[in-house]
């Protein structure tokens, strides 16, 4: 766990969830490349952790979740070829093992809006805002931007927010799929991110962890091999100890002690 410090990542783990801070509220959590590579070590660190069994992204204070790339900092990458190459964020939440929730208070634009979308479940406060704005200053996404927003709110809505660069509000939001869940104020959504993690936490990790597995199966394999691949981790899971403990509480009519085994 490291402090609260501004221009920092906190990281805290409580009841097998992980809460992953962006601490920069003055500058509307705009990442650092330092903040960056804190991101990529606290992934790969849940990831590695088998007493983290979900991960909970936000950012501080009530104004935005993450307002992306800060652009004062672009410039400090001497080529174009290292910029491409730098360490992304954005790769690190795409590459939990572990279920991640966004709480996503305010402002989701740019990286923000891509580390959103690279989290399993979405869940934004009533003054969140979503926009892919890198066009209005001549370049597009480089996260996965084009790719999850049209697999979570289809082409032509896709189309409108990269082309445009215009932010959406959460209640459109809501309605396009992009977000599962609204509450009322940025204060309530942590709480209900966490809430969620923690029952997901109380789940078979290992299931969790398949399930996960298999959306993204399911987004990329055709239908035919998407579902044998869902029967042979349905199979890898019913062999594991946590299955057995699953069907003996079931039985036995207690609630079950998952290891990850």
């Amino acid at each position: 766990m490291n402090e609260h410090v501004e221009g920092s990542v906190s990281f805290e783990v409580s009841d097998f969830v992980a809460t992953v801070t962006l601490n920069r509220p003055t500058k509307l959590n705009a990442m650092t490349p330092m903040m960056a590579a804190q991101v990529v070590e606290y992934m790969k660190r849940c990831n590695e952790d088998d007493a983290i069994r979900a991960v909970v992204l936000t950012g501080a204070g009530p104004k935005s979740f993450c307002a992306g790339s800060d652009i004062g900092t672009l410039d400090d990458y001497t080529t174009p070829w290292n910029f491409r190459n730098r360490p992304d964020y954005c790769d690190a939440v795409r590459g939990l093992l572990k279920p991640s929730i966004a709480a996503i208070n305010g402002y989701a634009f740019g990286g923000g809006l891509e580390t959103s979308l690279s989290c399993d479940i979405r869940i934004a406060s009533a003054n969140a805002q979503f926009a892919a704005p890198e066009i209005k200053l001549g370049w597009i996404g480089g996260g996965g931007m084009a790719a999850f927003l049209a697999n979570s709110i289809g082409a032509s809505n896709a189309a409108l927010m990269l082309m445009t660069g215009d932010p959406i509000d959460a209640e459109r939001a809501l309605q396009w799929g992009l977000i599962s869940e609204v509450v009322e104020s940025a204060e309530q959504v942590l709480p209900r991110a966490q809430d969620v993690a923690r029952t997901i936490a109380q789940r078979a990790p290992i299931a969790a962890e398949t399930a996960k597995s298999n959306l993204h199966a399911a987004f990329n394999m055709p239908l035919e091999n998407a579902i044998q691949y869902e029967r042979d981790l349905q199979t890898i899971c019913f062999a594991t100890d946590d299955a057995r403990e699953g069907r003996a509480a079931f039985k036995e009519k207690r609630q079950p002690v998952f290891s990850r085994k």
